[in-house]
């Protein structure tokens, strides 16, 4: 018995002398679900990951909090909250709403942060795997240190210098600290460097899909940030010149047969990729209609005004005042479904366009429909016009009525789902041959454009305009003017408001104003020239968003400087 007691003993101690590494024993092995040790070995497995990186972004644009996907639109010279216009909340009231513990800085902080996290573990795992290509290996590093790079700059513009974290984080963090702006733009610069070198031209990838002429359009901008201007023309250049690309002349895509323009063909229903023959597209956001996977947006309902529920007074002919809806109800021609979130100034609608408007076709009735026609068969003024015969008087010029920005939307070809019915199941249409649809119409439902060429040549004038060339960066803006039919403007008229202006007319609805007011240090300018809501609360230290108050609190271990006035 004893002898066997002994054997139990020394049994146990050999065992554990060999095999209990405590460490080792406690390490948990993923078998049954999904982490970076399993779930990042293959190509496939990487650009599984590379995918949520552009389905994030979508999500940051598209499928955000509204408050904080709108930010990046309003508030800036281009539009004003409308629904808290009269009684001003949201960024109308921007001094007692933008303050550090305000939702939206933090939830565009956090999507930034977590693109920059999935893009740091891509390019982190991506080293240890022996699975994967040498060709397979650079595209997927190319596009992981695009996104990367694409969300610090996102940052930079917003808040200036930001904590920089450039490796997977394992474990939890409270020490982190501010990087200047230049650094963070030079981290920038380094990885869009790096990912030209990597990535595929733009007519030998999908639809979609980052290319070396993305990346370059936007390392052209961040050149701008850090007065790199030789290099930013450079680089510019390389996109304007790269043979796949140029900007569209002339009709083209779905809707050719149609009464339109080049410009109004650039936004219509499958016109924006380059398998649709569109030269001109350098990024284009994906959007697959009934793919539940597949992320879209409403912008229709929040920057079209409420124009189904205007009610008119007018004679009958007989001395009786009839009072009427002017519009049977919203339709596809009319954009759909529309709530009228924000308005866009008046600056916008009238101002800008004063010089050469009437041939400029961004401002052709293609673009922004300025007036209606009464479509209810129950109104004594049926078939007459809503502004020209000066029925809009009756309505809340706010919300009810103001232009239709028709870019935004898909006009005239909603899916049938989106229709409204009778009692037979057949569609509803006006006297005008528009069908009726329901309030579900409110999403754009097509692709959308990041990144386009239009933009590029702005880009590329405003680095000449940095070095003091008037000349130069009045022929570029010509060239996007030229395309629109618009007057050229002489170079001794170019500046920096200029350009502002010029990017407001080519990128209406379609630019983040806000990344480029704040890149820019106009924000609190454009908005005290030109919107009439935040113009009247915005203070000087508001070129820059505040750290949101929730990043500070939580680094224990280290200090978060917040940005000065907040």
């Amino acid at each position: 018995m004893k002898f066997f007691k002994h054997s139990l003993v020394s049994l146990f101690l050999l065992l554990t002398s060999i095999s209990c590494d405590e460490n080792d024993f406690l390490k948990e092995k993923p078998l049954d679900f999904y982490s970076p040790e399993n779930s990042m070995e293959t190509a496939a497995h990487f650009q599984t990951s590379v995918n949520y990186l552009y389905n994030r972004v979508r999500f940051t644009l598209w499928n955000m909090n509204a408050d904080s996907r709108f930010a990046l639109l309003y508030a800036t010279d281009f539009a004003f909250c409308a629904n808290s216009y009269y009684v001003p909340g949201k960024l109308n009231d921007y001094t007692n709403v933008m303050v550090p513990t305000f939702a939206v800085p933090l939830d565009v902080w956090n999507n930034c942060y977590i693109i920059i996290t999935n893009a740091n573990v891509i390019l982190n795992r991506l080293e240890l795997s022996q699975s994967v290509t040498e060709s397979d290996k650079k595209t997927i590093r190319g596009e992981a240190l695009f996104f990367r790079a694409f969300a610090y700059r996102f940052l930079a513009n917003l808040y200036g210098g930001v904590p920089l974290v450039l490796q997977e984080v394992s474990e939890p963090r409270r020490d982190y600290v501010r990087a200047t702006r230049d650094e963070v733009y030079l981290q920038v610069k380094k990885d869009l460097e790096e990912a030209e070198t990597l990535l595929a031209d733009i007519d030998k990838v999908k639809d979609g899909k980052i290319s070396k002429q993305v990346v370059e359009h936007l390392l052209s901008e961040v050149y701008i940030c850090l007065n790199l201007f030789d290099e930013a023309i450079q680089t510019a250049g390389k996109v304007i010149d790269y043979p796949a690309m140029g900007l569209m002349n002339a009709r083209f895509g779905s809707r050719l047969d149609e009464e339109g323009d080049v410009y109004s063909d650039l936004f219509r229903l499958d016109n924006q990729n380059r398998s649709s023959g569109n030269k001109e597209s350098l990024w284009v956001l994906q959007h697959d209609y009934l793919n539940p996977g597949s992320s879209n947006h409403n912008m229709p309902w929040a920057l079209l005004p409420t124009y189904w529920n205007i009610q008119i007074s007018e004679d009958d002919g007989s001395g009786k005042i009839v009072k009427t809806t002017a519009f049977m109800g919203m339709t596809d021609w009319k954009g759909g479904h529309s709530q009228a979130w924000m308005q866009p100034t008046n600056y916008f609608f009238n101002e800008l366009w004063d010089r050469g408007s009437e041939n400029d076709m961004r401002n052709s009735k293609y673009n922004i429909i300025r007036d209606l026609q009464i479509d209810n068969p129950q109104s004594p003024a049926f078939g007459k016009w809503f502004v020209k015969d000066g029925y809009y008087k009756q309505a809340d010029s706010i919300r009810q009525w103001f232009p239709l920005i028709t870019k935004i939307a898909r006009i005239g070809n909603l899916p049938e789902e989106y229709y409204d019915k009778d009692a037979n199941g057949e569609p509803k249409m006006t006297p005008f041959g528009e069908h009726l649809v329901t309030t579900a119409a409110s999403l754009t439902i097509k692709d959308e454009y990041m990144f386009r060429l239009a933009e590029t040549y702005l880009l590329r004038a405003e680095a000449y305009l940095g070095k003091g060339d008037q000349i130069n960066a009045a022929a570029d803006i010509n060239i996007v003017r030229a395309r629109a039919n618009a007057e050229p403007v002489q170079s001794s008229e170019v500046d920096i408001d200029y350009i502002l202006d010029e990017r407001l007319r080519e990128l209406y609805a379609e630019e983040l104003r806000m990344l480029t007011l704040c890149r820019m240090g106009k924000l609190v300018d454009r908005n005290r020239l030109y919107n009439p809501a935040t113009g009247k609360t915005i203070l000087d230290y508001h070129n820059l968003w505040p750290i949101p108050f929730s990043e500070i609190e939580r680094n224990i271990f280290s200090e978060i400087s917040q940005n000065p006035g907040y």
